[in-house]
C-alpha cells in the first residue's frame, strides 16, 4: 500500500468511530440526564520528505526544506459535555432533578461479583420490592440508589405517600404523619473530566485517575445544606440535535472524500500498469 492509501484508510477508521459517537448521542437525545460526548481529532506522526538531493537549511529557517506528510488522523479526545440540560416537569414524586452544576447521584452497581459506586445525573427513580415488606429506591435499571453513609435506601412498604424534598430528604407519610426516613447522598464532581462513561447513563472513576489523584479531589460529598434538587421534574439530555446532525453530515462527507482518495489511487495505479 502507498502512503496515500494508508493515510485515507487510517482516517476512515477514525471517522467511523466519530460517527459511532454521534449516533450514540442522537440515540440518547431523550434519555434523562444524559451527557453528550464530543470527539476531537489530532494528526498522526508526520514524516519529513526532502525534495532536493542535497537539501540546505537557509538562514532564518527553523525547519528543513521538504514536505511533511502525515500518516492520517485519529480521535485525540472524546470529552463528556457536562453542561446542564433543561428541566422537564413530570409531577411524579420519585422523579428528581439536580440543579447544582457537576452534582451527581450515587448508584451501587455489581459486576462479576464486585460492587462499585457509580454516578449519574438521571433522577428517574423507582421502588423495588424487597424482603420483610420493604422497598428499595433504585434507578430505572434496578441499581440501588445510595443514601447517607453510602448505603442503599430501604423503606418499609406500608406508606401513604413519599416525596423527595429539595435538600434530598425522603419524606414518608404513614397514617397521616410525615417523617424523614432517608437522605440522598449527593456528590460534587471536582474534576468531572476524570470521570469515564460506564454505560447505562452512568459514570465511574477510572483506575488511572485514582492513581494520580486522591478520591476527594475527584468527587466530594455535598452537605445537605448545599444540595439543590427539584422534585417532580427530570433533567433532560444536553444533546443539541441540530449540532449533532451537522457533525454527522460533516463526518460522512469527510469519510466519502477519503474513500474517493483510495478509489482514485486505484485508478491511477491501473493506468500506470497499462503503460508500455
Amino acid at each position: 500500500m502507498t502512503r496515500m492509501t494508508i493515510q485515507a484508510a487510517v482516517t476512515m477508521g477514525q471517522l467511523q468511530n466519530r460517527l459511532d459517537n454521534i449516533g450514540n448521542n442522537i440515540a440518547n437525545a431523550n434519555t434523562a440526564g444524559f451527557k453528550g460526548r464530543d470527539a476531537n481529532f489530532s494528526s498522526l506522526l508526520s514524516q519529513q520528505i526532502n525534495t532536493e538531493p542535497d537539501p540546505t537549511n537557509p538562514v532564518g529557517r527553523l525547519t528543513p526544506e521538504g514536505l511533511r506528510i502525515g500518516s492520517g488522523a485519529k480521535l485525540g479526545h472524546t470529552n463528556v459535555n457536562f453542561e446542564q440540560g433543561s428541566m422537564e416537569v413530570t409531577d411524579r414524586n420519585l422523579d428528581v432533578a439536580l440543579l447544582g452544576d457537576d452534582q451527581l447521584f450515587q448508584v451501587a452497581v455489581e459486576e462479576n461479583g464486585v460492587a462499585e459506586t457509580r454516578y449519574t445525573r438521571a433522577g428517574n427513580f423507582y421502588l423495588s420490592p424487597q424482603e420483610d415488606n420493604q422497598v428499595m429506591l433504585v434507578t430505572s435499571d434496578g441499581n440501588p440508589v445510595l443514601g447517607a453513609g453510602g448505603e442503599p435506601i430501604v423503606l418499609m412498604n406500608n406508606m401513604d405517600d413519599l416525596k423527595i424534598e429539595e435538600n434530598g430528604a425522603i419524606n414518608v407519610t404513614r397514617n397521616g404523619v410525615q417523617n424523614v426516613e432517608g437522605q440522598l447522598e449527593i456528590v460534587q464532581a471536582v474534576r468531572p473530566r476524570l470521570l469515564e462513561a460506564a454505560g447505562n447513563n452512568l459514570f465511574r472513576l477510572s483506575e488511572e485517575s485514582l492513581d494520580n489523584y486522591p478520591l476527594a479531589e475527584i468527587v466530594n460529598n455535598v452537605g445537605q445544606a448545599d444540595v439543590r434538587l427539584k422534585s417532580g421534574a427530570l433533567e433532560t439530555s444536553n444533546i443539541d440535535l441540530a449540532k449533532q446532525t451537522t457533525d454527522m453530515i460533516e463526518t460522512q462527507r469527510a469519510y466519502q472524500f477519503n474513500a474517493k482518495t483510495i478509489s482514485m489511487h486505484d485508478q491511477m495505479q491501473g493506468l500506470i500498469n497499462q503503460l508500455r
